[in-house]
């Protein structure tokens, strides 16, 4: 690959100088559409997750719904595990009953509205046969996303104390599932990319779990971010809360305004007394979102038919024309301030010096990758850089036969002469 640097200046990836003062132990906020990361605190350091765990179940069932694999009119019967789990309220739970079934559906709402942890083993178990066998899934479906930092022991984010002594096999009494701030968001991210439904349960504030019958029970969502709840946010609907003593109070919280969706994970929230709490985990996504939606928005930082000066076009062999011109295919636009729009600097990366004739308007030739010239951009969500393809922006046919063979004859007597010249000058 011949490489055409515009600019030699090395990327780095660091900390932002901008602290929002956030009292947690991590956060990360990131942009739904494209992955860019707006800002990152402590993100890559393996946490305690607790129910945030739960959007892998979902995205487990989601996928095996859109598959065939499960419907949502299936049913589930109850088993020992599930029952003996259900009737724990204190650990956010709609009681089941011991010889009930239930539709897939309703386990899957108490899961998504109210955090139901015996509805999401009973997931766990209709679609893999054991909760012990989900844990394989759940590793598979996160290592597919290029996600190594994590430690599962059960479905539910639970800790395996609570579970009453039917925590998977092979698993600590005492474990926890534990990820990263990134890892999550990536999560988030393909979730909202794949399954955007999951939000039509996740905005849900309040439903009545088996409506109409003596075991109705009011689910109310726990993420007091949604409409009309106590730590209301403008456009936030979705996506999961998180709590156990271990993880601390946690979130991952997306919000959409003017078409632009943020998505933000906070762990290990904090107020300034050090005390976790509901509010201080909202308090700390507040920020986030205030943040992502005050100081950033989309922003073109190089325009359609970028053309990078001396390097115009490449040679072209044996075509009506020696060269043809090139220029980026589309623009790159992403979320950024207007002040960082110049701080990118383009790399021009070639796949080859020359092109055979005939060549087509729109063949791919190289690349552009844009770099931060101050190194302080966190990049993506899912790693790489910031590139566009660059094109040939006309058509160069293949010479006719006559015109191929003057150029040979031309060239032949082109390089003998060099060859004498080079012969007598070396002579004198």
């Amino acid at each position: 690959m011949l490489l055409l640097s515009l600019f030699v200046q090395p990327a780095t990836k660091t900390q932002a100088a901008t602290d929002l003062g956030l009292t947690v132990d991590a956060a990360i906020l990131i942009d739904a559409s494209t992955g860019k990361i707006l800002y990152e605190q402590n993100g890559y350091e393996s946490l305690g997750v607790a129910s945030m765990s739960k959007m892998i179940t979902e995205y487990i069932l989601l996928d095996a719904i859109k598959a065939g694999d499960i419907s949502w009119d299936q049913k589930y019967q109850v088993t020992d595990y599930t029952y003996a789990i259900s009737q724990k309220r204190a650990l956010s739970n709609v009681p089941l009953r011991e010889d009930g079934s239930y539709t897939i559906r309703e386990l899957y709402e108490a899961m998504a509205i109210y955090s139901a942890n015996a509805a999401t083993v009973a997931i766990a178990e209709t679609i893999a046969g054991s909760e012990k066998a989900f844990l394989e899934l759940m590793g598979k479906k996160v290592e597919s996303l290029g996600i190594t930092d994590y430690t599962f022991v059960n479905s539910t984010g639970l800790n395996n104390k609570d579970l009453q002594g039917y925590h998977p096999e092979g698993t600590a009494e005492d474990g926890e599932n534990m990820m990263s701030a990134a890892s999550i968001a990536l999560i988030a991210y393909h979730l909202l990319k794949e399954h955007p439904d999951v939000l039509d349960t996740a905005k849900v504030t309040e439903k009545t779990f088996r409506e109409g019958t003596s075991d109705a029970i009011v689910m109310k969502n726990w993420n007091f971010m949604l409409p009309g709840l106590i730590y209301e946010y403008e456009g936030v609907d979705g996506l999961k809360t998180g709590t156990t003593d271990f993880a601390g109070h946690s979130f991952t919280g997306t919000a959409v305004r003017n078409d632009q969706r943020l998505i933000a994970v906070v762990m290990k929230a904090v107020d300034a007394n050090g005390e976790g709490s509901y509010k201080a985990r909202f308090d700390a996504t507040k920020k986030l979102f205030d943040y992502g939606f005050t100081q950033f928005s989309e922003q073109e930082v190089l325009p359609a038919g970028f053309v990078v000066e001396g390097n115009e076009s490449i040679d072209v062999i044996k075509g009506k024309a020696d060269t043809v011109n090139i220029a980026t295919a589309e623009a790159i636009s992403l979320m950024t301030t207007k002040d960082d729009v110049a701080k990118f600097t383009p790399t021009l990366f070639l796949d080859e010096e020359a092109l055979e004739a005939g060549v087509e308007k729109g063949t791919v030739v190289g690349k552009i990758v844009l770099e931060h010239a101050e190194g302080k951009d966190y990049g993506f969500i899912e790693g790489g850089d910031l590139t566009v393809d660059v094109v040939t922006t006309e058509n160069v046919e293949r010479a006719g036969g006559i015109s191929l063979f003057f150029a040979g004859v031309g060239s032949f007597f082109k390089n003998l002469w060099g060859g004498v010249t080079d012969f007598v000058g070396g002579i004198f």
